[in-house]
């Protein structure tokens, strides 16, 4: 599908890199954002992270892409211009904008922080239609306009307001940022609802990527004795002695499998690839979860699995606003940060291609300030 996306503003100020059709091949890129209006914030774009969603949406795999289509939603700035009605932001703020840019903020979702679960959908960053029915664009660009999110008079007694641009600590890195607005968010979500801030108690990670390293170090972070679980020997070193996981198990060797029987509380699922989920359920102890944020085609075990010691499995799609803002502080308090391979935009292509090869440790980020020209 084609749009014209000329927005509101429509002096075609703001750069970018595009795909233009299912090729997913991305190219410079010149178009006009939405005009800034009173509750809005606009942010000149530093540095954006690339996820996997940067790869399926430009090569219109889930078949609802909108060209040209600019990704990115992973993304961390400095505030240049604020609308009249926001107060929590000033021209300088450091500020980060992650995989949705509004929401009703009318329903029950918006109005319980889940502002991602909207009801009538949240507005993705990019690829999706915009309150002025322009289509978004992602953090591949100059810069960016965001909601701040006044709520519906209904709402007054939950939230002040629901801001969908988020604060980034003084100190904190905004290349570090970036990669926190998706793949952190993604992580951190599921492991507070579950209750996996809990000393002492063990969990799994299956999967050493974006997502997995972070889900690692969020462990470590809330006193959890880690196991990491790859399907390659070569990620051991880099498990143990780099993020400081506890164990590491090759999840193909039976012997290390049947070792760990009924020994964790918690895992964190983060393959995307189809993988057998019965060998998992096995390690959980009685009353454990294994939580899904990869997506592989098909999630397939016995019912066994989960009847015989209550277990559950869950499934989490990134965070409400409340929760991705403690997320940040969280990780500037406990000095997290992602391992990221900072890139040019030139060089974007061929980040896209690593990624797909799983050739990143563990981030792919790219410097927008200093090569977007």
């Amino acid at each position: 599908m084609s749009s014209e996306n000329t927005g509101a503003n429509a002096n075609g100020d703001c750069l970018g890199w595009a795909a233009t059709d299912e090729s997913g091949i991305l190219s410079p890129y010149k178009f006009s954002r939405r005009s800034l209006q009173n509750d809005d914030v606009s942010v000149k774009i530093t540095h954006c992270g690339i996820c996997y969603a940067d790869v399926l949406f430009p090569r219109n795999k889930h078949g609802n892409a909108n060209y040209p289509m600019v990704p990115g939603h992973e993304i961390a700035g400095i505030v240049q211009e604020v609308g009249s009605n926001v107060h929590g932001f000033k021209v300088g703020d450091h500020v980060g904008i992650g995989t949705y840019v509004n929401s009703c903020r009318n329903c029950d979702y918006c109005g319980d922080g889940l502002e991602v679960f909207c009801e009538k959908g949240a507005v993705l960053t990019y690829n999706n239609v915009d309150e002025d029915g322009t289509i978004t664009q992602g953090g591949f660009s100059s810069y960016i306009v965001a909601h701040q999110g006044q709520v519906c008079s209904t709402f007054l007694l939950k939230h002040a307001e629901l801001v969908y641009c988020f604060r980034i600590p003084d100190g904190y890195p905004l290349a570090s940022a970036a990669p926190l607005l998706c793949a952190g968010i993604t992580v951190y979500t599921p492991m507070m609802r579950h209750k996996m801030n809990q000393p002492g108690k063990s969990l799994g990670v299956i999967g050493l990527g974006g997502l997995g390293h972070l889900a690692v170090k969020f462990g470590k972070a809330f006193g959890l004795n880690v196991t990491v679980f790859s399907t390659s020997t070569s990620k051991k070193e880099e498990a143990l002695t780099l993020l400081g996981a506890d164990n590491f198990v090759v999840s193909s060797d039976l012997e290390q499998m049947t070792a760990l029987a009924k020994s964790l509380d918690y895992i964190i699922d983060t393959a995307s690839g189809d993988h057998p989920f019965d060998p998992y359920m096995s390690l959980l102890k009685t009353a454990g979860v294994l939580v899904l944020v990869g997506a592989p085609s098909e999630v397939k075990l016995s019912p066994l699995s989960l009847l015989l010691g209550m277990k559950s499995i869950s499934g989490s799609a990134t965070g409400g606003t409340k929760q991705t803002q403690e997320m940040l502080d969280f990780c500037a308090a406990h000095k997290i940060y992602p391992n990221i391979e900072i890139v040019p935009i030139q060089y974007v292509n061929e980040a896209l291609e690593r990624l797909i090869k799983r050739d990143v440790k563990y981030r792919f980020v790219i410097d927008v300030e200093s090569s977007l020209k």
